[in-house]
Parts: C-alpha cells; sequence; structure tokens
C-alpha cells in the first residue's frame, strides 16, 4: 500500500444480511435513568444491525437498562458475561456461529467505560491483536455508574465522582489512542449530539470486518450531576468545546476529523454539570489549556495522514 502497512482483512464486505433499514429492535420497558444516553445509542444502534445481532454484555449500567432476567428490552439475543471478558465472550461467540457454518450474525460486545477503560482493557487489547471478527462498543459515561459513580479510567481529570470528592487527579486514559496503536480495521468516536455522524459510522462498523470499535460519549444525569433535559446538550457541548473530539482511524494510521463544529470555551460544558461545580476559574483555565493542547496534536495527526493519502 501507499503507506506501506501491511494491512488485514478490514475493508468493508459486500453488505451483510443483518444490515437492516430503520425497523426498530429495543422494546419498551428498559429500566434506564431518565435522560440516560445509552438507550439513545443503543435503539439507533440496533435499528441499523437489525436482528440477527447478537450483544455481550458484562457487567455494566447496560445489564440492568436490560432489564431483569428473563425479561430483555433490546429485541435480539444477549449474553451477559463478566466484568472482564466482554471482548472475549464476543469472541468465543463468534466462533462458535463460525463452527455451525453461520456467518451472517453480527456479534457485538457492548460495554461501558469501567469494562473497557480498565477491567477489559487486557482481553479487548488481546481480541483486537488478533483481528477478532466482532464490534466492539463502547458506551462512555466516564464514572463506574452502576456501582455508586466511582472514578474509572475514563473518568476526566478534576470531575467529583464519590471517591473523588476534591476532583479525581490524573487525565483521562488515551484509549482512543490505544486503539489506533492496534491498527484494528476501523476505530470511530461517535456521540449522541451529532446523529448523522453517529449513523455513518455505526453503519461503516457493522459492514466492516476485523476487529472494529466505537467508543460513544453516553451522557449519566445523575453521574454528572445535571437537568435530565440536557443530555444531549452535553453530548453537543463535549464535542463543540474540544473535549470528545468525533474522528475515525482506518488500520491506525488513517486518521480523519468528521465533524468539525465552531470551537466553544470548555466553561460551556463545565458549568453544566455539578461534577465539575466544585472548580475555581483557575482550574477551569487549566483544563482550557490541555483540550487546547490535545486538539492541536490531533491535528497535526489529521494533517499528516491527508498528506501521506496523496
Amino acid at each position: 500500500m501507499a503507506d506501506g502497512l501491511i494491512r488485514r482483512p478490514g475493508r468493508p464486505a459486500a453488505e451483510p444480511r443483518w444490515i437492516a433499514r430503520g425497523e426498530d429492535q429495543v422494546q419498551p420497558g428498559h429500566l434506564a435513568c431518565p435522560g440516560c444516553a445509552a438507550p439513545i445509542l443503543m435503539r439507533t444502534f440496533l435499528q441499523i444491525a437489525g436482528p440477527r445481532t447478537v450483544l455481550c454484555i458484562p457487567a455494566c449500567c447496560y445489564a440492568v437498562i436490560d432489564g431483569p432476567f428473563p425479561y430483555s428490552s433490546s429485541g435480539v439475543n444477549v449474553v451477559h458475561c463478566a466484568f472482564a471478558t466482554a471482548a472475549v465472550t464476543a469472541a468465543g461467540v463468534k466462533a462458535g456461529l463460525r463452527a455451525r457454518g453461520i456467518d451472517d450474525v453480527l456479534v457485538v460486545a457492548w460495554a461501558g467505560d469501567g469494562g473497557t477503560f480498565d477491567i477489559g482493557l487486557q482481553s479487548m487489547s488481546a481480541c483486537a491483536e488478533r483481528n477478532e471478527d466482532i464490534l466492539y462498543v463502547c458506551y462512555d459515561n466516564e464514572a463506574y455508574m452502576n456501582t455508586g459513580i466511582q472514578r474509572s479510567g475514563a473518568t476526566p481529570a478534576l470531575a467529583w465522582t464519590s471517591n473523588t470528592a476534591a476532583g479525581k487527579q490524573g487525565r483521562k486514559k488515551d484509549l482512543d489512542g490505544i486503539m489506533a496503536a492496534h491498527r484494528i480495521p476501523y476505530f470511530a468516536t461517535v456521540s449522541p449530539g451529532f446523529h448523522e455522524d453517529l449513523v455513518a459510522k455505526m453503519t461503516r462498523a457493522v459492514r466492516t470486518r476485523g476487529f472494529r470499535m466505537l467508543h460513544a460519549l453516553s451522557p449519566c444525569p445523575p453521574g454528572w450531576k445535571m437537568e435530565e433535559r440536557h443530555t444531549l446538550t452535553a453530548a453537543r457541548l463535549a464535542v463543540e468545546t474540544g473535549l470528545f473530539p468525533l474522528y475515525e482511524v482506518e488500520d491506525g494510521a488513517a486518521w480523519r476529523e468528521t465533524v468539525r463544529p465552531p470551537r466553544r470555551p470548555v466553561a460551556e460544558y463545565l458549568r453544566l454539570q455539578g461534577r465539575f461545580g466544585q472548580l475555581p476559574p483557575e482550574k477551569v483555565a487549566e483544563i482550557q489549556r490541555v483540550v487546547d493542547d490535545d486538539a492541536a496534536l490531533l491535528a497535526q495527526r489529521f494533517r499528516a495522514s491527508a498528506e501521506r493519502a496523496r
């Protein structure tokens, strides 16, 4: 290839039979908190993925949201698995289906940030390295919301959680960079606040073969200490302030920015949420400097990737 990389199987194949055209799979009766973004993400995803989908869900909010056994609001087959095993469970389900000659079922690991950034990182990394033919979706609400709002590797710097009352010390783990370094066929960040971008990337991820991943911002009103009506506002502001940029990475080499809204100050995003209510102005300014530096580094990646593609 022009960039000198050895590419693993990951190109979009002929449209699989599981591609749906807007049918609603999610049923009424889920147990999400009011304003939770996770059901928005799931409903949109399953409208694209369709009924021939298996969800592998570890311990996380969505394991509760889906409903108590024997009930399920997802409308597709769900495998509940251990906290650390979302990716490897999905790989096992895929291998079992393949052994039976079934290759038109989409197998998805659907996990929160605790089971992705932290507890499930090892098995996810192993599956990515083997290029398992699964789709991994991390809905990131930036803490262990299901067990009492404890900090996770995804919790942003200086955010309040139940065990970081003065604000988390240390930055959010760069999971995006970690996964890009695995050179997986497809990686993308998505936000429910930008629906067209969300649908386009979900569709691309469903159609791609090999290990692919979507990192979805998932605002949590109780954990973020904000009003339920602000969920999509927060999802948009995270992108518009540069705290959660929207882009995609192909084979770890081709970095493309997909949405570039006019930049807004991070203070607009922070003051929407009580978890940042303890921050003095100098700390807000510190966050702004970090966001600006990160945006500059990411812009360099986009430019370098575009130059290599010429």
